[in-house]
């Protein structure tokens, strides 16, 4: 019987909303993974216990989790095709990441990314160790369920080679258990720039959310800086920054069209923004209207629903685990 290919992802709630770039960037690079291994079993966690390291208050993270996962089916996820659940609902989680963290030393966790920069800050002992030790629970949430590829940006890479080290780690001292898996990097995937022209960014304050009114919408627009050259001057489209964010709503003849319009005279920067703004109400609006539809219980039942069928996988892997560890006697 052949194997079927599992490949495992997740969302982060630290926010009540999702803005362009996680749709972009996120979201529709999933939906295409997905159509190319049409065949593969996907799962797609909530990463609500990595989101409270960040998030202290209960009930926003709460209400984050389920606004997220309505603007996933929103947007289009097909939330029956995609196995989404809450990892604490799967105890599992939590005590894979209590074996793998006790064969991983602090060498190897003092080469993270975000770890080097707290301490070039001079911030490192303001991380909580919860923080530090983030990337052996995701070793522990990736290696739970034999996935064989993880689609990631390439700011996270490091955590699936984290993932893969662990693994190999494990399988050299208590023998073969983990499946080490591949981390996957759409590089046609490229940075969605906010409305001051840097990458899209919370952090930046210079995001469109996709709960955003047509109000909002046409003041974040009106904010994006552009150059001095004027109605009569031709243009270069990749210069500009209108011209970036728009071309994600163009068909090919749409952006082959508007290129032409910048190379020539006559296209004002006023014209562009225009055109962008209706570029993106007519993006949101129909998927503002099916997050309206989408009630809590639904998202919650299938919660629910998925956690059984991922406990029943998750037991098998600790039960092996805690055997070869003699957790088990």
């Amino acid at each position: 019987m052949e194997e079927i290919m599992r490949i495992l992802t997740w969302l982060k709630p630290t926010d009540n909303q999702l803005h362009l770039w996680n749709y972009f960037g996120a979201i529709k690079p999933m939906m295409q993974l997905a159509d190319k291994f049409k065949d593969a079993e996907i799962f797609l966690f909530l990463a609500n216990m990595h989101g409270f390291t960040q998030l202290h208050d209960a009930n926003q993270l709460r209400q984050n989790s389920i606004n997220v996962l309505k603007l996933y089916a929103a947007c289009g996820v097909d939330m029956e095709r995609f196995v989404i659940y809450n990892p604490a609902d799967v105890p599992g989680h939590a005590q894979l990441n209590r074996v793998l963290t006790c064969i991983t030393h602090m060498g190897f966790m003092e080469r993270m990314h975000s770890y080097k920069e707290a301490l070039d800050k001079g911030k490192a002992k303001e991380m909580s160790v919860w923080v530090f030790c983030y990337p052996i629970l995701m070793a522990a949430d990736i290696l739970l369920y034999d996935a064989d590829i993880v689609p990631v940006g390439k700011d996270q890479k490091q955590h699936v080679e984290y993932a893969r080290d662990i693994a190999m780690k494990f399988n050299n001292a208590f023998g073969e258990t983990f499946k080490v898996p591949d981390v996957y990097i759409q590089s046609e995937v490229a940075t969605i720039i906010g409305v001051d022209g840097r990458k899209m960014s919370k952090s930046y304050n210079n995001y469109i959310w996709l709960l955003d009114d047509e109000k909002i919408i046409l003041k974040r627009v009106k904010q994006i800086p552009t150059s001095t050259q004027t109605v009569d001057e031709p243009k270069d489209p990749d210069q500009c920054n209108v011209y970036k964010l728009c071309k994600l709503f163009l068909t090919k003849e749409e952006d082959e069209a508007l290129r032409k319009r910048y190379e020539i005279w006559g296209l004002s920067y006023k014209d562009a923004k225009d055109q962008l703004y209706e570029k993106i109400i007519a993006f949101v609006k129909p998927i503002q209207e099916k997050y309206k539809k989408i009630s809590d219980k639904e998202i919650i039942d299938l919660l629910k629903k998925n956690a059984k069928k991922v406990n029943e996988l998750a037991k098998k892997k600790i039960e092996e685990v805690y055997k070869k560890v003699w957790f088990t006697l």
